[in-house]
């Protein structure tokens, strides 16, 4: 039987005589980045250098953490202890219905984020929730697998598709990590939190398609002790990270089995004055009329 995720290999159709001329064709960029207001990481840069910790929390192995980061302030990602990757979620402190949308980062960043790159909120309010400031795996770019750092490709561990492919429930992939770390940071229930937890930036996860299959996949990351992402907070932030229970992704996840190591956020403070300074990007200036009068 064809593996049900390959392409057929062995199509039942005759090619056109132009199927060369075809597959030739140039590709367009579907959503050309030019148009965007580029962030001024010189400013920033400026910024963070008079910017002081002010808080920090520790998501632990096969666990997840949410902290509150003001706008205009800093916050960062390590890695403490041993490699180790990371599923990111970003809400709106302000409405958590706004929240990450990492579709759309896709389309308008590409597969993998770095610095100057800007995860984007959700319809209605299409604006950047945080700027990427600083990435130590930046070296990374794409290795000869096509694979590189920091995704907004995957989804994120979850129970659902664990008990559709093996049959049995895991509770601490990333989804069921973050649901936990959100009800508790937030009060909601259990069922409510789960409804706001969502699509992730895989911070430090290396991952690719393959070229012959077009399959999604994961190797090892090149993350280590002292790297980090760092970011930028444009509006007031919820945010929440998972330890995900594959470690490093060199070998699985959803399971006990991989060694795993605690993810570090912590957020830097640039002032009073310095926040007041900054101006939140607004929302979408669309009219949500969607064509009816």
């Amino acid at each position: 039987m064809k593996d049900a995720a390959m392409k057929p290999t062995d199509p039942k159709f005759v090619p056109p005589s132009d199927a060369a001329d075809r597959r030739a064709i140039k590709p367009v960029i579907c959503y050309p980045p030019e148009a965007l207001i580029p962030p001024d990481l010189e400013a920033l840069s400026t910024r963070r250098q008079s910017a002081s910790k002010s808080d920090e929390v520790t998501a632990l192995p096969r666990d997840a953490a949410c902290i509150d980061v003001p706008a205009g302030c800093f916050f960062r990602i390590s890695s403490v202890e041993g490699p180790q990757v990371g599923d990111l979620n970003l809400w709106s402190k302000a409405d958590i219905k706004e929240r990450f949308y990492s579709g759309k980062t896709r389309a308008l960043h590409g597969t993998h984020l770095s610095t100057g790159d800007r995860m984007w909120a959700s319809f209605p309010h299409l604006r950047p929730m945080a700027t990427i400031t600083a990435d130590t795996l930046d070296w990374y770019g794409f290795d000869e697998f096509g694979g590189s750092v920091h995704d907004v490709i995957g989804t994120r561990c979850d129970p659902y598709t664990g008990r559709l492919l093996s049959g049995s429930d895991y509770h601490h992939c990333c989804h069921s990590n973050l649901t936990r770390a959100f009800a508790d940071h937030t009060g909601l229930s259990m069922a409510d939190a789960e409804a706001h937890v969502h699509d992730v930036l895989n911070v430090f996860m290396c991952t690719g398609f393959t070229r012959s299959t077009g399959q999604y996949f994961m190797k090892a990351s090149p993350v280590r002790p002292g790297d980090y992402l760092e970011f930028f907070a444009e509006i007031d932030l919820i945010v929440g990270l998972s330890a995900c229970p594959g470690g490093d992704c060199s070998e699985e996840h959803s399971s006990d089995k991989t060694t795993c190591h605690p993810l570090l956020i912590e957020v830097f403070d640039p002032g009073k004055e310095a926040r007041a300074l900054h101006r939140p990007p607004p929302s979408s200036a669309y009219d949500q009329s969607h064509g009816r009068s």
